[in-house]
């Protein structure tokens, strides 16, 4: 008790400390007022239980760009399984969806059955798609994988080669059938071994005109139903048959509303895409677009025009975002692995689930920049993090929110995961305004109690504008709501993330740190401080559609 007591003392000394060194520009200026109506009698839209997923690329160590080479041995042929750090990266999700796929993912040849090609890995090739030639899985490696899935509960996605016995018709341009012996002998080897598959995706940004190759909606969906005969064949004797995705590729109307049409109903489980809305990794505007929130709200008309197509030509499948890390070509050094990039990953994550996303899939779980683990070290960047908050706190029911605040205030609202409530996900983009918020339901019940409250004494204001999560200790209380406060250490571009004022790193044996959330009354307005982020919990916000768990 001691120690505790000295803990509590040292903490209010902290926030004295910084309370007295902001108390200048605390009497400056004053917070922004804010409403934020929550309606809570229907969900909007759905996720799904595992809405998180990241993937594994296939990319080799020699892959570069802007003279850099990010990805090291983080890939499927390369990375280290046995890593302590890796697993429990994964496990800390309980079931993590993990997508293996990426732009060499046409070229993989499996090494099974009846294979025309030597098993050698991924080489440089001049004239090879993406500058390198055809590279092999060894089953042996396949076995590994699966032992390490199995090991840490990870869903999985595998995207099949479905350039397979095809040829190059023109520039960019690829045709003839496809060849699914190969892709055929691979996933019996797979059901054969016990291994499972949660879905079967086909092919990789070959869609519309295609990233360095494509192919005709025709072609596409008349192969789709071949691999769609080929599943249910090979899954007859199977408990559960696995999904079947496609195209994985970015969204052109006219092309997914043909691909729809040609392999008909009930085909398709998924219409995956690919979103990269942020532009090159080198762009010297890459930061500016993230805290830009014109910029971000762009991307909704991609998720609405998806959403569209699927409920006009293919009402049996669902949308999923099935690879996205913000900045293409590996991500931008020191931006997309730093903490300034959640502001676009989780903007992108409220946002695609309010257009009944079931799934968005991170460009990477390790690899590139744009790794939610560190390539090297395998210690997780800042957004690994919001990645785990956002699975743990914010459940698959989606709410519609109305705010008064400008458009720098972001704001997402879900019922909360696994209890009853419903959680906020406030994102403060602006480098200035700090925003004091009420929240109501949509039959206008205040969750604030009055002026009285707005206009708090100016030293709690104060003490709450420099550390805006001050609170009570976690306890079953439901008087009082949950603060999860986002901030990084330091500058923007740090590679440490705080919670609550309290740096999220691994604990000495390399395990996912815990956190506790500050419990804040219910009585009092949300402070949001600039440029940072917060998860919000509210147990007892009266929202019909969150009534139940």
């Amino acid at each position: 008790m001691e120690a505790v007591a000295g803990d509590r003392r040292l903490g209010f000394q902290l926030v004295l400390f910084l309370f007295l060194a902001s108390f200048p520009s605390i009497l400056a200026e004053g917070p922004t007022d804010a409403t934020i109506v929550v309606r809570g009698a229907a969900k909007v839209a759905e996720t799904d239980e595992n809405f998180v997923c990241a993937t594994i690329d296939w990319w080799p160590p020699d892959k570069c760009n802007y003279k850099q080479c990010p990805w090291g041995e983080s890939t499927v042929l390369y990375l280290d399984l046995s890593h302590p750090f890796l697993a429990k990266a994964v496990q800390a999700f309980g079931n993590l969806r993990i997508r293996i796929g990426g732009s060499l993912q046409d070229q993989v040849v499996y090494n099974v059955g009846n294979m025309n090609y030597p098993c050698h890995p991924f080489q440089k090739m001049v004239d090879g798609l993406f500058g390198f030639s055809k590279g092999c899985l060894r089953m042996d490696r396949w076995d590994e994988l699966n032992q390490f899935f199995h090991k840490t509960g990870a869903i999985v996605t595998f995207g099949l080669n479905a350039l397979y016995g095809r040829h190059k018709i023109r520039r960019g341009v690829w045709g003839g059938a496809w060849d699914s012996t190969n892709a055929y002998d691979f996933i019996k080897y797979t059901i054969d071994k016990g291994y499972k598959i949660n879905s079967w995706e086909f092919g990789n940004e070959l869609s519309g005109r295609g990233i360095g190759a494509s192919v005709s909606a025709e072609l596409y969906g008349k192969d789709l139903i071949k691999l769609d005969a080929h599943i249910n064949e090979l899954y007859k004797n199977s408990r559960s048959r696995p999904l079947l995705l496609a195209p994985g590729g970015f969204f052109n109307e006219e092309w997914y509303a043909k691909l729809l049409e040609v392999s008909g109903s009930s085909i398709v489980n998924a219409m995956t895409h690919h979103m990269y809305n942020l532009g090159a990794g080198d762009d010297p505007r890459l930061i500016n677009k993230i805290l830009d929130p014109h910029h971000l709200s762009l991307a909704s008309e991609t998720f609405s025009n998806l959403q569209r197509t699927i409920e006009k030509h293919g009402p049996w499948a669902s949308a999923w975002v099935g690879e996205s890390g913000g900045a293409y070509n590996s991500g931008g050094h020191l931006v997309s692995d730093t903490f300034i990039d959640s502001f676009w990953y989780l903007d992108q994550l409220g946002m695609a689930s309010k257009y009944n996303t079931k799934v968005y899939c991170r460009q990477t779980l390790i690899g590139g920049n744009y790794g939610l683990l560190n390539t090297t070290t395998f210690t997780p960047n800042p957004d690994y993090y919001s990645a785990l908050l956002w699975h743990r706190l914010m459940g698959k029911g989606v709410l519609t929110v109305q705010s008064d605040a400008s458009p720098f205030l972001r704001a997402y609202a879900h019922c909360s995961k696994g209890k009853v409530g419903v959680t906020l996900l406030l994102i403060n983009l602006s480098n200035q305004t700090d925003f004091r918020i009420t929240v109501q339901n949509d039959v206008k019940v205040n969750m604030h109690i009055g002026e009285n409250t707005r206009r708090e004494g100016s030293f709690i204001y104060g003490l709450k504008k420099t550390v805006s999560w001050v609170g009570r200790v976690a306890s079953d209380e439901t008087t009082f709501r949950e603060e999860y406060h986002l901030t990084p250490n330091g500058n923007l571009r740090s590679q440490t993330m705080l919670l609550n004022g309290t740096p999220l790193e691994l604990t000495e044996d390399g395990d996912i740190p815990t956190w506790e959330p500050a419990l804040v009354s219910m009585n009092s307005p949300v402070f949001v401080a600039p440029l940072s982020i917060a998860f919000v919990a509210f147990p007892n916000l009266d929202a019909p559609a969150c009534a139940k768990i």
